[in-house]
C-alpha cells in the first residue's frame, strides 16, 4: 500500500486572520509604535514614524530573501559580525601512552619460522611510467 508522503510541512499555522503568530507580532508591535507617537508627538513626527515602522514591521512580516525571513537575515548578520572570526588551533597536552611489547612464544616463533616471508611488491607501473618520462 502507497502512502503519500507531505511535501510541505514547514508551514505556520495562521493564527489570526491569514496572519501567523509571529506576522501578527510583527505588524502589532509597528501599530502599538503608532499609537504611541499618535499620543505623544507632533503629528509630522507621528506620520514619518508611522511610515517607517509600518515599513520595518510589513518587511519583518511577509519579506522572503531566498526562502529564509527577514529576522532570520537579520540575526545571522548580526551573530557573524559579533563573533570572533580567527580560529587559532592548539594543539591538546595528552600523556604519552608507552605499551610494552609482547615476546611471542617458543611455539609461535616456530609457526612464523615456517611460513613464506612477505613479499615486498615492485614500483607500480604509473610510477615507472613517471621516472622514464622524467629522466628523458
Amino acid at each position: 500500500m502507497r502512502f503519500t508522503v507531505p511535501q510541505f510541512i514547514e508551514h505556520e499555522a495562521k493564527i489570526v486572520g491569514p496572519l501567523t503568530f509571529r506576522q501578527f507580532v510583527y505588524v502589532g508591535l509597528a501599530g502599538a509604535i503608532c499609537f504611541v507617537f499618535y499620543f505623544s508627538a507632533p503629528f509630522s513626527v507621528f506620520l514619518l514614524s508611522c511610515v517607517v515602522f509600518g515599513t520595518v514591521g510589513m518587511a519583518f512580516a511577509f519579506l522572503k530573501v531566498g526562502g529564509r525571513t527577514l529576522p532570520t537575515i537579520v540575526l545571522n548578520f548580526l551573530k557573524y559580525k559579533l563573533t570572533p572570526k580567527m580560529y587559532i588551533w592548539r594543539k591538546k597536552e595528552q600523556a604519552i601512552i608507552a605499551y610494552k611489547k609482547e615476546e611471542p612464544s617458543s611455539a609461535k616463533a616456530m609457526e612464523d619460522k615456517d611460513e613464506l616471508p612477505l613479499k615486498i611488491a615492485e614500483k607500480s607501473q604509473l610510477k615507472k611510467l613517471h621516472t622514464k618520462i622524467e629522466t628523458k
